[in-house]
């Protein structure tokens, strides 16, 4: 086996000839991370007290090993290292692979005791059939990491970001009124902040710990052009592939059928985007409008407290969940600590949004499909009245507690 020494050196003689080797790329972090700071695995029977001797004769002090594991566990070491290093150590044909140190965390149950009626409905399959929805005496019980590391982008009307309930975790994104990113913005309507809350304000959110990124599409009167929206998740693709984070859009907006809206959010999907869309609200068959008639999107209908679908609500194949829709309390605006009481699919739809980051912050590398699929998966079946013909029977669950975290 060649030396770290004496491969460089030999790489060097036959490049002209061979070309460089491919070099090992660095695995990066999803989430918290050491700055820095790397796990460098080599390959069985590689020397690796001679990669070691390099790297203290190259770089000294700047190469602190703080770690070196048995050999017969990992052939591996840990160690805080230069950029210079790691370019080297990438091209080092008896490594493996180079992955950033991450910072895990604990993943605690969490109890909240005065959430809004559709927390608790996504926490379990017990129905709440009879209750009032205008209290906060409800339960959901949720990790404690949701949503961590995820970001959602709130294609919607803005988001109060100043609001208490965000923590910090809202801003600004991409607005229509500047056709680029606006800093700080205003939210005119209240939409937008009331799904912002929903899928992740502490008190009435599903992922507790996502990022929320306000892309403003829609006027202070709640509509919106086609063009406006294609520019925004335009924006939204360009800012997710910079970002590397695994990224959702919630849309709860929608109008006629139009090739124009259903090619962006495709587009938006094939890169690798999780897309929450609303039904609509015309009690009518859901693949008359766009995006919801989008095969590859989620598409949300609204169901009540009592187990039923909400009377507004769209139906039909096109349909992939339902979700608490009707009389759900959430983020408002106005005032750092203003709330309000509405109804829609817009409403349903960010607690599928909620899921779909509470998802990816245990499985950031989830494809759009492969997500959908343990969507409805984890839904409780059958259990919803008012549903026939070829609408599906599914009402969103939050994932389990005992669900393994993995990459």
């Amino acid at each position: 086996m060649l030396s770290f020494r004496s491969f460089a050196t030999l790489a060097l003689l036959i490049s002209p000839i061979f070309g460089l080797p491919t070099k090992v790329a660095v695995t990066k972090v999803i989430g918290d991370k050491l700055q820095d700071s790397y796990i460098v695995k080599l390959k069985n029977g590689a020397n690796k007290q001679a990669t070691l001797s390099w790297l203290k004769s190259q770089f000294g002090a700047a190469a602190v090993i703080s770690h070196d594991y048995d050999p017969s566990f990992l052939n591996a070491f840990a160690a805080k290292l230069p950029a210079a290093a790691i370019e080297a150590l990438g091209a080092n044909t008896d490594v493996e692979y180079i992955t950033e140190d991450a910072i895990f965390h604990t993943h605690a149950a969490m109890t909240q005791k005065n959430a809004p009626w559709g927390l608790q409905r996504i926490n379990g399959t017990a129905g709440l059939k009879g209750s009032d929805p205008s209290k906060l005496e409800y339960q959901y019980t949720y990790d404690e990491n949701a949503g961590d590391g995820v970001d959602v982008y709130v294609v919607d009307t803005g988001i109060y970001t100043m609001h208490n309930e965000f923590q910090g975790r809202a801003r600004w994104g991409w607005s229509y009124l500047t056709k680029d990113v606006l800093p700080m913005g205003v939210d005119g309507n209240g939409h937008g902040t009331h799904c912002a809350g929903t899928i992740g304000s502490r008190a009435y959110g599903v992922a507790k710990k996502a990022s929320l990124i306000a892309v403003q599409v829609m006027s202070p009167a709640g509509s919106g052009l086609i063009s406006d929206i294609v520019a925004g998740l335009d924006w939204v693709v360009k800012e997710s592939r910079a970002s590397g984070r695994p990224s959702v859009v919630s849309m709860s907006l929608g109008g006629g059928a139009n090739p124009m809206m259903d090619d962006a959010t495709n587009k938006t999907i094939d890169a690798g985007i999780h897309v929450v869309v609303a039904a609509g609200n015309s009690g009518d068959d859901a693949s008359s409008y766009s995006p919801a008639r989008v095969e590859r999107a989620i598409t949300v209908g609204a169901s009540t407290i009592d187990d039923t679908r909400a009377s507004f609500s769209c139906i039909g194949s096109a349909v992939d969940i339902f979700a608490p829709g009707q009389d759900v309390i959430s983020t408002w605006i106005g005032l750092p600590d203003a709330t309000n009481q509405i109804s829609g699919t817009s409403m349903a739809t960010p607690h599928v949004a909620g899921v779909v980051a509470y998802w990816l912050s245990r499985y950031p590398n989830l494809s759009p499909p492969a997500l959908a699929d343990k969507i409805k998966q984890h839904a409780v079946k059958g259990t919803l009245s008012g549903i026939s013909g070829d609408t599906p029977n599914l009402l969103l669950q939050r994932p389990p507690l005992e669900e393994p975290h993995s990459n």
